[in-house]
């Protein structure tokens, strides 16, 4: 790893379907790359047909490079919480099962800490009265999924829009956060 390399660092969540998890980070400054993938489970390279039969452990998840002297971990954080309900423990919106449940993996003590501390806030403050359920675990490795599902808000824009909506998710987040 060159200089340059070294100061980034990574953020890894799951929050449902990674294809609605990507646009939300892509578009801030020091964010320099948002892939789609799983992880959480002990099956090697899944696949996406693997991680949808429920049977591999694996959440789908994003990972994020960021760079903390433009964007701070704490504001990654923030940005997650807006796209999900946290209070949802099978799945996320139209997508039901284990692989698309919610969850922070941290990848250091500081991260689990800030964590920590922010479902703690969320929960204390709201806007949510049934209990945060979003679990905090350790990073493990995190396997990129196939290119077609790299940046598909891009690739097919329209199909994503409608998924978006269709899901359940825009509604959610604009009646929740009064963002879509």
């Amino acid at each position: 790893m060159n200089q340059e390399e070294n100061k980034y660092e990574l953020a890894t969540f799951a929050g449902g379907c990674f294809w609605c998890m990507v646009k939300p980070f892509d578009q801030w400054d020091g964010v320099e790359k948002v892939v789609s993938g799983y992880t959480g489970g002990d099956i090697e390279n899944p696949t996406y047909e693997q991680v949808c039969s429920d049977t591999t452990g694996h959440y789908e998840a994003v990972q994020i490079t960021f760079d903390p002297s433009k964007i701070t971990y704490k504001e990654i954080l923030e940005i997650f919480w807006e796209q999900i309900d946290p209070t949802d423990a099978g799945g996320q919106f139209g997508d039901r099962g284990s692989s698309y449940q919610t969850a922070i993996f941290h990848h250091n003590e500081e991260q689990k800490q800030q964590a920590e501390q922010s479902k703690k806030e969320l929960q204390e403050n709201g806007p949510f009265n049934q209990p945060i359920v979003t679990p905090i675990l350790p990073a493990k490795t995190f396997y990129p999924a196939e290119q077609y599902h790299q940046d598909y808000y891009k690739k097919n824009p329209s199909h994503y829009q409608r998924y978006n909506v269709g899901s359940g998710r825009a509604g959610f987040i604009e009646r929740h956060w009064k963002k879509a």
